[in-house]
């Protein structure tokens, strides 16, 4: 079984339909009892295919947290020491674990439902028929057919084997690809790269190879992102903060004030809840969740979580052309007859070329339907298209009893330097044109072949230095209607578009310019690359277009990327791409590529179309933006809280709160806001150092809060008197630290539209409620008291958030973020 010649590699493989494979002992595969015996058996391929985390494993990930734990405790204490109001932060904690549970399974479903569409089903033949089932319908001896980008699903012993070429680099980490002969096994997780065959399934299930490496659940996880390794950190830190402050605190309520023993608990535990930034890793699960469901609404599988994170930080893409930029389907254009040769022979030659593979990819499939074989030549050997060689061929006897060899392939590749047709083709290539040279083998591929075996399947040279060019077959490529917007959306938002093609790197470079890439004109061919690291990123970083580039440099191009710092993005849809879009920070294939490159992508464009990326690129960018916008918000509450619990420790005075005032704090100044401005649209790309650019601005505004607020408390304990005083006070501190905390809210809620100034003000008004409403009042045990102390709060916070903002705006121009 040969490939068809597609200069661009494995990119434009697509599915087929089930295909008869000519083989003269061709095998028949099971009989539907026997398959019905080996279900009742159980020898079945019955490993469940699961895009996410399972229900049960969503509510433990929600409930059973570090801080639910302590929050957990802390409130069942409160439960029993205080009234209903102070363990309103424990309820708090269940919506928002509830919120958590449902947005997260509602991901679930979209990423199971769209898992179940992007699947590939295997082609098995059964009662001597070919026919597509599902992965899990496979069973032990089945008869598997493979074709080129095909996944081997199950392990098992190869039956049938024309010219097939298997990778398996994803298992043992080596790039070569294997020749398969008849009696040879295969394994799971392995992919066809050329040729094809058929195989018989040996271990199914479980057993299977592919089933015992990493769990597929773990995809919907936070792993291996910045922002949440940067927010475990910060938590981190925290708790070793919160266990000796909270000692301090616990000393000082109950020991040196002497109060009752419920109203110190009380105030040792609302000193105590508002260190843990709780809230800030439930909304970052919360605002991922919800960005797959937006996804996959359009048609975009993500399959691993942080694939969402990455994307907002990518600055460079690498685009292949065929599959991306341009569609799959091509047209003949032209066809050039070389040297006086007949064209009505070269069109039979085509035909019986196109009849020979019984799978064609989209170049092959062109020429299939601009020549269909009406020659009636018989196919004696072929020789499978490889990305490496850039050719393939086919030995005929013809009708007349006569027998040639043909190959059909890349001219540069075919043809020495200098022949003349060289010329003809780069004047086609620069019109954007793609050119396949028809030659004819003068010794057969009998020699080749047997060198191939040799040689380990290195290229063909004695074929090729035999080959005598007959004819030029023009062929010319759909442009995607949505690429060029696309292209122009990357450069607005300065991520660099590289692309990098297999094909000639005029041709491609003629494409790109119709698209309006920047620097279009200016290609180069990847066979004058220089080998080095260093050498290739300074050839990456100041073009655009490559051309004739090889699968290995593929993955050596995204290597010489990131040594420069470049977060790279790789998009592909064939099996030539697998090895790069696993090398890249986030893969990015099309879904109707290979098994193999949905298979190791993070990104799966379920619809094919390029113009989904940006609202990936968009999604990714609300997300980290936002969040790491909101984190401030939860963080100056953790900073000031514990400032405050060490001022009053050391003081040796009554904590100023009860848990329900600081509830009712981070309620209106931070949970409420935060989720709103979570979903925000924002377009700022992402930035790396998330722990140091919220700190910057955290610390500060926390230590200045802590100070105004401790400040006015202290102030209020000197003026009120006699019973109620500690209310009085309190009230006064609340006042002042909401002000002081709406200013931070305000400043973050930057820039304004009408309904960010509408949220501020709502909180606002809200706090004003429960400042003026009796019930409210006794409630949550806020009453000002006189003028003098309640007009003092307000100048106390109106400096501190003077401050505030003077603070930010130093640190914005002093250390940008």
């Amino acid at each position: 079984m040969t490939q068809g010649p597609d200069i661009d590699a494995g990119s434009e493989l697509d599915p087929v339909h089930p295909v008869e494979l000519p083989h003269p002992a061709r095998a028949t595969g099971l009989t539907t009892a026997e398959v019905a015996e080996r279900v009742a058996n159980g020898e079945v391929n019955d490993v469940p295919v699961r895009s996410s985390r399972s229900t049960a494993d969503i509510v433990r990930a929600n409930v059973f947290t570090r801080f639910n734990a302590i929050i957990g405790v802390l409130w069942v204490i409160m439960l029993f020491v205080a009234p209903v109001q102070d363990s309103l932060f424990g309820y708090v904690i269940i919506a928002n674990t509830g919120i958590g549970i449902i947005q997260e399974h509602r991901a679930k479903k979209t990423l199971d439902g769209l898992a179940v569409i992007g699947e590939a089903k295997p082609t098995v033949r059964r009662d001597g028929k070919a026919g597509e089932v599902s992965t899990s319908e496979l069973v032990l001896g089945d008869l598997i057919e493979l074709g080129p980008g095909d996944k081997v699903v199950v392990d098992g012993e190869t039956v049938e084997a024309e010219g097939l070429e298997i990778d398996e680099s994803l298992l043992t980490g080596e790039a070569e690809p294997v020749h398969k002969k008849p009696g040879d096994p295969v394994m799971s997780g392995s992919f066809v790269v050329a040729g094809g065959g058929a195989f018989t399934a040996t271990r199914v299930g479980r057993e299977a190879y592919a089933a015992q490496l990493a769990d597929e659940a773990s995809r919907f996880t936070l792993v291996h992102s910045e922002l949440r390794s940067g927010i475990s950190t910060i938590l981190k830190y925290v708790t070793w903060m919160m266990v000796p402050t909270a000692a301090g605190l616990i000393v000082s309520q109950l020991v040196h004030e002497r109060h009752d023993l419920k109203d110190s608990i009380a105030r040792t535990v609302g000193g105590i809840t508002p260190m843990i930034p709780e809230g800030l890793v439930l909304l970052t699960s919360i605002a991922f969740a919800i960005g797959v469901i937006r996804l996959g609404r359009q048609q975009c599988l993500v399959q691993e979580l942080p694939a969402i994170e990455g994307l907002a930080r990518v600055d460079v893409v690498c685009l292949d052309k065929t599959g991306t930029l341009t569609e799959g389907g091509m047209n003949v254009t032209g066809l050039r007859a070389l040297g006086g040769v007949d064209e009505t022979y070269v069109r039979q030659v085509l035909g019986a070329f196109g009849a020979s593979d019984p799978r064609p990819n989209a170049s092959l499939q062109a020429v299939v339907d601009a020549y269909p074989d009406t020659s009636g030549w018989r196919c004696t050997r072929a020789l499978p298209f490889s990305s490496a060689r850039k050719y393939s061929g086919a030995a005929f006897g013809e009708g007349d009893g006569e027998s040639s060899a043909w190959l059909l392939g890349a001219p540069d590749v075919l043809l020495p330097e200098g022949d003349p047709a060289l010329q003809e083709v780069g004047r086609l290539n620069e019109e954007g044109l793609r050119v396949l040279l028809l030659a004819r083998v003068a010794g057969g591929l009998d020699d080749g072949e047997a060198h191939a075996e040799e040689d380990g399947g290195s290229d063909l040279d004695k074929v090729v230095a035999g080959a005598q060019p007959t004819a030029l077959v023009v062929l010319e490529q759909r442009l995607r209607p949505e690429a060029a917007d696309t292209l122009a959306y990357f450069a607005d938002q300065d991520v660099a578009a590289k692309v990098i093609s297999g094909d000639n790197a005029v041709s491609v470079g003629a494409v790109a310019a119709k698209l309006g890439l920047p620097g279009a004109t200016d290609t180069v061919d990847a066979r004058q690359l220089p080998t080095g690291q260093e050498e290739m990123a300074e050839a990456l970083d100041s073009h655009s277009v490559f051309g004739r580039v090889s699968p290995q440099q593929k993955r050596d191009m995204v290597a010489a990327l990131q040594s420069r710092g470049h977060t790279v993005a790789m998009t592909g849809d064939g099996v030539n791409d697998v090895l790069a879009l696993k090398d890249a920070d986030i893969g990015v294939s099309m879904g109707s590529g290979s098994e193999a490159t949905r298979a190791v992508a993070q990104i799966v464009l379920l619809n094919n179309s390029f113009a989904t990326l940006p609202s990936v690129v968009a999604e990714g960018r609300r997300v980290i933006g936002n969040v790491t916008r909101v984190a401030t918000l939860f963080l100056v509450k953790t900073v000031y809280s514990v400032l405050l619990a060490i001022l009053v420790s050391c003081f040796q005075i009554e904590y100023p709160f009860l848990p329900r005032h600081l509830t009712m704090l981070s309620t209106l100044t931070i949970g409420i806001p935060a989720f709103f401005l979570a979903l925000a649209p924002n377009k700022e790309r992402a930035k790396p150092h998330f722990v140091r650019r919220v700190l910057r601005y955290s610390i500060p505004c926390g230590i200045i809060a802590a100070v105004a607020t401790f400040a006015a408390y202290l102030v209020a304990r000197h003026y009120y008197v006699g019973a109620g005083s500690l209310d009085a006070e309190t009230s006064v501190a609340t006042l002042t630290l909401f002000l002081v905390s709406m200013w931070v809210l305000a400043i973050i809620a930057r820039p304004y539209t009408w309904w960010r100034v509408c949220l501020v003000l709502a909180m606002a008004g809200a706090f004003v409620l429960v400042m003026v409403v009796p019930a409210l009042q006794h409630f949550f045990a806020l009453k000002l008291v006189g003028e003098a102390m309640p007009w003092m709060g307000v100048g106390i916070a109106a400096v501190a958030s003077a401050g505030v903002e003077v603070v930010w705006r130093w640190v914005d121009r002093h250390y940008p973020g």
